[in-house]
């Protein structure tokens, strides 16, 4: 017995749960409004409107003349139907309710003034009264939930059958099969839509979270570069000061024993930091292990070559021209030693713009300016309009985020936008600190 009262609880709280379900879906006027129409944005709604005109004048003359009820509560019946459709733009589920009250309200006031051998009428479902429940449904499937949807078709086909079936009527037409097969089909086309509709939103959203991580993964790894650059010139600062401090004792005579004991700190500081940073390094290079090589310059470098600087970018240019892009240089103002990490960011901002050139804009002519001011250096890429169409490029098309990672990270600027008509211009400025009162480097003129 008690087995037996267990599965009979478990069953009524199954019922339990169903009818909660159904009460919650149901049993509510919330406001769920058609969206506006992207094509012409209120054609559906006019649509509706005109439609249920036409089934107010409709099932109006038809409850009257053929059914035999009084018009002005003709009138009210057909008015509740047409009302249910405008409705469904907003409230779906209250207009469901709607349109089936007015059916059932039609139906058995009908079939109180049915006589036999009287005139046949289609029943329980008028023309118009079905045409109105048709949409309201397909405007229901639209915009809540399949399951939903089906409910409503599982109680509208319940309450047709109960009508049609259990209570029945005298001279009439059917009409509860063709309208249970209409329904369900504008459930399933207003469910198909409808996941249609979400699915392309969901692509959209996708396709923006796709271009967001593929930007934000560019920009990871151009500062893991960075890092990895950065680290290679520290560590030769690193080096200079260890070897400086240990050789500085044997530079002087007699040396105290506080010199000593303050340049064996400073050497043992250097290796330690050195320590440290090779671990970093070892960490970054095992995480992005392709990236450690400079394919960009066609050098093939081994990885721990040392990082490049401005007194490379002939070769840099050069190895641009053997590529096919007519490269001219200038150089202005002062030309002087420079920090590492300046040094460095500029090169790499001149080689990434020309990769640019030639793949964005084949056939154009590229000028790359390097200015020396007292307090920064500016560095300008300029090209002008492609002769012919470039390729597609399998690239992720972030190569400005780099850049500017590299001038911000500096404290300075970049900027980059169209130039003299198709053309296109990258200008970054890195402050730098003031130059030397002597021994200037000679000026360069143009290349």
């Amino acid at each position: 017995m008690s087995r037996l009262n267990g599965v009979a609880d478990t069953g009524v709280e199954h019922i339990r749960r169903w009818l909660g379900v159904l009460r919650d879906d149901l049993m509510t006027a919330r406001a769920d409004p058609m969206p506006p129409s992207t094509w012409l944005r209120w054609l559906p709604h006019g649509v509706v409107w005109l439609a249920a005109l036409g089934v107010l004048l409709g099932d109006a003359a038809q409850l009257s003349d053929n059914g035999g009820l009084d018009p002005g509560f003709a009138f009210l019946v057909a008015l509740g139907q047409a009302g249910a459709m405008v409705c469904a733009l907003w409230r779906p589920v209250l207009a469901w309710w709607m349109s089936l009250a007015a059916m059932l309200v039609a139906a058995f006031a009908v079939r109180a003034v049915m006589t036999v051998d009287g005139e046949t009428f289609t029943w329980p479902w008028s023309a118009a009264g079905l045409i109105a429940h048709l949409l309201v449904l397909l405007l229901l499937a639209l915009r809540v939930p399949t399951r939903v949807s089906a409910e409503a078709l599982a109680l509208t086909a319940l309450a047709t059958y109960g009508v049609q079936g259990l209570v029945g009527a005298v001279e009439y037409q059917p009409t509860g099969q063709l309208a249970a097969v209409l329904f369900t089909v504008a459930v399933v086309l207003g469910a198909a839509l409808r996941g249609r509709r979400e699915a392309r939103a969901e692509l959209g959203r996708q396709t923006t979270l796709t271009a967001e991580e593929r930007a934000r993964r560019t920009l990871l790894e151009e500062r893991s570069r960075i890092a990895r650059e950065l680290h290679d010139v520290v560590a030769h600062h690193m080096s200079v000061i260890s070897i400086q401090a240990q050789v500085a004792p044997h530079l002087v005579r007699d040396p105290s024993d506080e010199l000593k004991e303050n340049l064996a700190g400073i050497r043992q500081n250097a290796v330690e930091a050195l320590t440290e940073l090779r671990r970093v390094l070892d960490v970054l290079r095992s995480e992005h292990p392709a990236a450690d090589a400079d394919p960009a310059d066609g050098s093939g470098r081994a990885p721990h070559a040392p990082q490049p600087t401005l007194g490379r970018l002939e070769a840099l240019v050069e190895n641009t021209r053997a590529a096919g892009l007519t490269v001219t240089t200038e150089v202005t103002g002062a030309r002087r030693p420079l920090p590492p990490g300046v040094e460095l960011s500029a090169y790499r901002i001149v080689q990434e713009a020309l990769s640019n050139v030639l793949r964005h804009a084949p056939g154009a002519t590229a000028h790359v300016t390097l200015a020396y001011g007292p307090g920064a250096l500016r560095v300008e890429v300029a090209n002008t309009a492609p002769t012919r169409e470039p390729p597609p490029s399998a690239g992720a098309g972030h190569g400005l985020l780099g850049m500017r990672e590299r001038a911000v990270m500096l404290g300075g600027t970049l900027t980059a936008g169209p130039w003299s008509g198709r053309g296109y211009r990258v200008e970054a400025r890195l402050p730098v600190s003031a130059p030397p009162a002597t021994d200037p480097l000679p000026q360069d003129g143009t290349a």
